[in-house]
């Protein structure tokens, strides 16, 4: 439901009435995660897609149904030789997908609308959903907010309008739950027991979390710079370029990037905010750039930390790096040379195996060939 956020926002704020189809779950070769999100309102217009055509259709008619009826649906999408000419997934893969009816007097459409909301506005929130369990507590959301608190119920029925916040055992386990799937910015599924212990158990919910855009911040106002601002942020990243030249760091240089920062690289990196998902990359190579700045970051808890330069500069840079006391486990997280070994030489070209390596390390990948059969 948050994948399409701010769709469902405006149609919440319209009033209209309409049924949203979530992946809860997928495995194999599934084209598209959980998360992926469809909606159809009651004049039959769709936004989103969870399959990328493979199952849309009869995903909108369970949309219709659901939003006809106003009962949840839980469905599997799979493919088997026997059922070729059937509907479902060519590519081999199962999803699992939600089918969750939101009408104009949905007990649950204000949790929904403060869910998505919040998401628009960039606030880090989860959604909880009870896709599995008793029949009285399946469809039962939980908004849960970056700081703990949290807003819904596993008690009643999903058409009973949601509570102020519960110290009910299941809903307080839940929230916790999500809160720490929230931190890690990842969405995913809780198994609970019904009295609220972390047991798989009577409990299947799904979780989705989203947090405001991850961070690239780019040291160095180079041409390859500049083509690396642009791939960030068809990435979806918050992009700040930084260097201590301010002839060079301008926003007509640079007029894709967020945030534009005229300082001394190491000293900006020590007073700014990063976390477990922020991206440094650093295209000075010049040793009175590079040093007091990667000797900071390698001690940083980010995602990734790469240097541009050739395999000499790596050395000499390294040498520098342990006399100003850098340790060898803070110097194997440090991707250098920057980028995939993809043979790129113009700025869009070395942008692009900059922000491949990023994705590798990311789902812990290593950038091979997906012709290889190991992807």
């Amino acid at each position: 439901m948050l994948d399409i956020a701010a769709d469902l926002n405006r149609w919440l704020s319209e009033g209209r009435a309409f049924a949203v189809a979530t992946v809860v779950g997928a495995s194999g070769s599934a084209p598209r995660g959980p998360g992926a999100a469809l909606a159809v309102d009651a004049e039959g217009t769709v936004v989103g897609s969870v399959s990328g055509g493979c199952v849309e259709g009869a995903v909108y008619e369970l949309c219709a149904q659901a939003l006809a009826d106003g009962v949840p649906v839980l469905e599997r999408f799979g493919y088997s030789d026997e059922e070729a000419f059937a509907v479902g997934l060519t590519c081999g893969g199962v999803i699992d997908i939600l089918v969750t009816p939101v009408g104009a007097d949905s007990g649950q459409r204000s949790l929904y609308g403060k869910a998505v909301e919040a998401a628009v506005q960039g606030e880090g929130v989860a959604l909880a959903r009870v896709v599995r369990g008793p029949v009285e507590v399946v469809g039962r959301a939980l908004v849960v907010r970056a700081d703990g608190s949290y807003e819904g119920s596993l008690s009643g029925s999903p058409s009973d309008p949601p509570s102020d916040p519960l110290a009910s055992a299941p809903a307080g386990t839940l929230a916790e739950e999500a809160k720490a799937l929230l931190d890690g910015g990842r969405t995913g599924t809780v198994e609970l027991s019904e009295d609220g212990s972390r047991c798989p158990g009577g409990l299947h919910v799904f979780v989705e979390s989203s947090l405001p855009p991850p961070r690239m911040i780019v040291f160095g106002s180079i041409d390859f710079a500049a083509a690396l601002v642009r791939a960030g942020k068809f990435l979806g990243y918050h992009v700040t370029v930084c260097d201590a030249r301010e002839v060079f760091t301008t926003r007509a240089r640079f007029p894709e990037a967020d945030e534009i920062v005229v300082e001394w690289p190491h000293r900006y990196l020590a007073r700014t905010s990063v976390d477990a998902r922020t991206v440094l990359c650093v295209l000075t190579h010049d040793p009175k750039f590079d040093v007091p700045l990667l000797e900071l970051a390698l001690r940083l808890p980010v995602a990734y930390v790469g240097a541009m330069g050739s395999l000499r500069t790596h050395e000499d840079r390294n040498r520098r790096l342990r006399e100003a006391g850098v340790g060898e486990a803070e110097l194997g997280r440090l991707r250098s040379p920057i980028g995939l070994d993809l043979g790129g030489r113009t700025p869009e070209e070395v942008a692009v195996s900059i922000v491949a390596e990023t994705v590798a390390v990311r789902y812990g990948r290593g950038g091979g060939p997906m012709s290889s059969g190991l992807g």
